[in-house]
């Protein structure tokens, strides 16, 4: 079956290397990684180690995040494991790098039945977990030939996928049976699972990590840090919009234009999700001819120092003496990867991008979890179960438009205690749905020999 996946793969790749070719060249995408992808020579561990191995792979930013609280408890309570950590994008492998410098990283190989062979051969996992929903079928038998067990963690399979994936039921099935732990978040992704032809005495539910993953105190040492370089003083009021895609920043900064007159304290942050963007939404802010200022200057001077930026994204850098936090630009754009949870911990009022487009949302827990006064678009299908908790405790709002995103936070600036009692719910929910992390841990201990 392997040479059947891997004509499929090819005349995939033959059909899109033209957008491929295009996104290296104009985004900087698809240019790396290729020993890693193509040929699976991944890093391999010390020479006569012989530890219990788990493969963790994360495809991206978020995963990668999600893995934070689970990879602590494992070099807590179970030192004699030795973690690897891969992800299929740049800049997934970045943060993972980043914020694990003590773990082996790489990227993920290809599907391609070579590729994942040497790459399982060079690494010699005991275990391969996989985060969410990564079915690959080449990846998943060459793990299973050589002796490994195979598990899905935090899983979750929107209605979308689920309605996909009954179009190959059959592959899916035996994909399925394959995997040792099937580790969903909630009983609607149980029910999914099973339907398309999970094991019943593989499958587990344990809840989502997300909540786990999610700091609740805004007085951590990042959050107060990057306030502080930003020039954020007590009686500011922060509007963030993070993990946006176009056109919501526009909205965003449609609505900090519209406010901004009346209350002269409210500082926009604009958190695009995706890398390449932010030169884009830099020009939009240049073109704005408001004063605003990119994340990445702010590490030119001190913590205690602050910027004074002219007029059409004119920056110059200032000491603290020549400069106060009462003059500090009222926009930000955080162009840089990895600290838009550290972010998250400064905001009064957040909006949650990928949203009002076709995405299908981002992650809301985290602006909750600190107690924002949180709002999204209608389109959240990808995080539909989060979403419906936090509508029913009254706990955030949806906005399905512009007029409803500036309508939400004048609403939240004018009432600053019905602002507060929302984020205090939303809080409560995050900390009542911990405990994900430490249920799906002792299901992984249950699949090793040590």
């Amino acid at each position: 079956m392997a040479w059947l996946f891997n004509f499929v793969y090819l005349l995939l790749l033959l059909m899109f290397s033209p957008w491929l070719l295009w996104r290296a060249v104009r985004q900087g995408k698809y240019r790396v990684g290729y020993r890693e992808k193509l040929l699976g020579l991944v890093a391999q561990p010390p020479p006569g180690d012989n530890s219990p191995c788990l493969w963790f792979h994360a495809v991206s930013v978020g995963e990668v995040n999600l893995l934070g609280p689970l990879l602590q408890k494992i070099a807590q309570e179970r030192p004699a494991w030795r973690c690897v950590l891969s992800s299929t994008t740049p800049t997934g492998l970045a943060l993972a790098r980043k914020k694990y410098p003590h773990l082996t990283s790489f990227y993920a190989p290809l599907d391609f039945s070579w590729a994942v062979r040497r790459a399982i051969a060079r690494v010699r996992p005991t275990l391969l977990v996989l985060v969410e929903l990564e079915l690959w079928p080449n990846l998943i038998r060459a793990a299973r030939t050589a002796g490994a067990k195979v598990a899905l963690i935090n899983g979750r399979l929107s209605q979308r996928s689920y309605r996909g994936y009954r179009w190959i039921r059959p592959l899916v099935g035996w994909l399925l049976r394959q995997v040792d732990l099937v580790a969903v978040q909630n009983a609607e992704y149980a029910e999914r699972f099973l339907a398309l032809g999970a094991r019943p005495d593989s499958l587990v539910i344990t809840g989502s990590m997300k909540f786990d993953g999610a700091q609740t105190d805004r007085s951590n040492p990042a959050s107060q840090r990057l306030a502080q370089l930003a020039g954020f003083l007590p009686d500011d009021v922060v509007f963030l919009a993070g993990s946006t895609q176009s056109p919501e920043e526009t909205l965003a900064l449609e609505t900090f234009r519209e406010l901004t007159a009346h209350w002269p304290r409210l500082r926009l942050v604009l958190v695009p999700r995706h890398p390449e963007r932010f030169d884009e939404v830099a020009r939009l802010l240049e073109n704005s001819g408001m004063p605003w200022v990119r994340r990445t200057e702010l590490d030119k001077v001190s913590q205690a120092d602050h910027f004074e930026q002219a007029p059409c994204g004119g920056k110059k850098p200032e000491t603290a003496a020549q400069n106060s936090p009462a003059t500090a630009p009222r926009i930000l754009l955080v162009d840089t990867v990895g600290e838009l949870g550290a972010w998250w911990g400064t905001a009064h009022v957040a909006f949650v991008g990928g949203s009002l487009g076709r995405r299908g949302g981002q992650n809301m827990i985290e602006p909750a979890a600190y107690g924002a006064a949180v709002c999204f678009g209608p389109n959240t299908q990808n995080f539909r179960d989060i979403v419906a908790m936090l509508l029913d405790r009254q706990a955030a709002l949806v906005v399905k438009n512009g007029q409803e995103l500036t309508a939400f936070v004048r609403h939240c600036l004018e009432n600053p205690a019905w602002a507060s009692q929302l984020g205090q719910r939303a809080q409560s929910l995050v900390l009542e749905q911990q405990g994900a992390t430490q249920r799906t841990l002792q299901h992984l201990a249950k699949l090793l020999p040590w």
